[in-house]
């Protein structure tokens, strides 16, 4: 099994509902996302010509692209952070020294580093609760490995794990779930029947930087709406 996400770059609306639900369904705290919706004239914005002449122009989201060839994994000095059996990439919470060769080492830049702590900020903001939907004393891995919790520390590197809380029981992202749009699909990219192999088989799916070899298993599917 290999897990991955397509995102229908038709489908989304640049609403940023997943970027919200991501948000509060991991309790980031003020000023990290771990999930962003790219817009006309940042970096990450993309826009092509159509065979048809006319521009197109379209919302991307980016969040961790979930390398098999991850060169974050590959530059921890610590084993911190780690591909599981699923090739989902994560952080072991209690291993990570907050060094951020990973978020050098990252060519997405969708890494977050805690530079404040997370529950003073969050006091500061005016939070009134917190948001752990059902896992209050966090959420470890079969080798015990701490992968979620609702308080994270002041120092260490954060970022997108699939809601790895959730996808253990069985459940979908919280991204995927609040999509209005339904531009998001999860599934095994190892099972050739799955919805998610299926249209990056058939339709024009791409990765990107794939020039890097980094082997995301984040597909897009490329837009065919012409600007308006």
């Amino acid at each position: 099994m290999r897990l991955g996400m397509v995102i229908d770059l038709d489908r989304c609306i640049g609403c940023r509902t997943c970027m919200v639900a991501c948000r509060e369904h991991n309790s980031q705290p003020p000023g990290n996302w771990w999930n962003r919706v790219f817009t006309p004239g940042s970096d990450w914005h993309q826009s092509a010509v159509g065979q048809n002449g006319q521009l197109q122009m379209y919302f991307l989201p980016v969040s961790c692209q979930m390398c098999d060839n991850a060169p974050c994994v590959k530059v921890c000095p610590v084993a911190a952070t780690y591909s599981d059996e699923r090739g989902v990439v994560l952080v072991d919470f209690q291993r990570c020294i907050g060094c951020r060769y990973c978020i050098a080492a990252c060519p997405y830049g969708v890494r977050q580093f805690n530079w404040q702590d997370p529950k003073k900020e969050k006091a500061k903001a005016g939070y009134v609760q917190e948001y752990d939907y059902g896992y209050p004393a966090g959420h470890r891995d079969q080798q015990g490995r701490q992968v979620y919790t609702p308080n994270r520390p002041q120092g260490i590197v954060e970022k997108c794990t699939f809601c790895v809380q959730y996808i253990d029981k069985g459940q979908l992202p919280a991204c995927v779930r609040a999509c209005p749009a339904r531009a998001r699909i999860f599934g095994d990219l190892d099972d050739p029947n799955s919805e998610i192999s299926v249209l990056v088989r058939e339709r024009q799916a791409f990765r990107l930087l794939e020039e890097l070899g980094t082997l995301p298993k984040v597909f897009y599917l490329a837009s065919t709406k012409p600007a308006r």
